[in-house]
């Protein structure tokens, strides 16, 4: 009987730990990762496949209120508004899935397709969009991630209105938002490498700021005033402040600074570059 070579026991010890992990009582989930880990080491699995590997496990340990898009940073559509504003709104922000509210931001109504105005557009019809309504799926921000993967899964829903303990809009989530804590956020070519766990960070004269940096942090900082009834965030209060939902490089005036968008995707502004006004 030949001898196996070296490296093919190892690989068969490694597969024989493997099996051990996954099969009997489980062990805990760091020693699993560890085994993963070695497997990347001996060349058995990639980079990439380790790292989703890693994000889907994470994801049974978030929440919804990690990984939502705040509500000042969500772009809605108000059912009594005039077709045109909307179709605008639709047009600008890039999306296909948009809340649609009633008289109040917290009055959801339902989600409108983009698609579903399109089509409305080439027929030559200026429907009222509450005819084009989807059900909308109402979700606490304590629901955790992988139930609320297996609930868009379920469902054929791509989109949820995340609602506080009394009963207002807190945020939405997106199953793109989900899928990127397994598989990593996208960047662009365009993307620094600052780091956005920390708020604010002064470089050269003016301030990189996180734009989910809390208005109370930022008034406390800098000695501003501005107000944190409405908007919690820095980024929702210039959000509002713009009317829109900005693009990079877009730059706006307030209370003594000037806020310049220099990370936004089509979803959310991620950070400013913010200066303050010499006296």
């Amino acid at each position: 009987m030949s001898e196996d070579h070296p490296s093919t026991t190892a690989h068969r010890s490694w597969f024989d730990r493997l099996s051990q992990a996954l099969s009997g009582e489980p062990r805990n989930i760091e020693e699993l990762l560890e085994e993963l880990r070695q497997a990347q080491a001996n060349g058995l699995l990639s980079n990439d496949t380790l790292s989703m590997v890693e994000g889907a496990i994470e994801v049974n340990d978030l929440t919804v209120a990690d990984v939502m898009v705040p509500r000042g940073q969500v772009v809605s559509l108000a059912a009594n508004a005039p077709f045109k504003d909307n179709l605008a709104i639709v047009i600008e922000s890039g999306h296909s899935r948009f809340p649609v509210h009633g008289d109040e931001k917290d009055e959801i109504l339902g989600i409108l397709l983009a698609k579903d105005l399109l089509r409305c557009l080439a027929e030559g019809v200026t429907a009222d969009i509450r005819l084009l309504l989807r059900p909308v799926a109402l979700i606490p921000a304590s629901k955790k991630l992988n139930i609320l993967l297996k609930e868009f899964r379920l469902s054929h829903n791509h989109m949820a209105i995340v609602v506080d303990e009394y009963g207002g809009v807190a945020g939405l989530i997106t199953i793109e938002d989900v899928l990127e804590q397994i598989v990593g956020d996208i960047d662009d070519e365009h993307d620094d490498d600052y780091d956005e766990s920390r708020q604010m960070t002064e470089l050269d004269g003016h301030w990189l700021v996180n734009a989910l940096t809390p208005i109370a942090e930022f008034n406390e900082r800098f000695g501003s005033n501005f107000l944190d009834e409405e908007f919690d965030t820095v980024g929702g209060m210039i959000t509002a402040e713009f009317g829109h939902l900005p693009e990079t490089g877009e730059e706006i005036s307030l209370g003594g600074f000037d806020f310049h968008v220099s990370k936004a995707d089509d979803r959310r502004v991620h950070q400013f570059t913010v200066r303050v006004h010499a006296n």
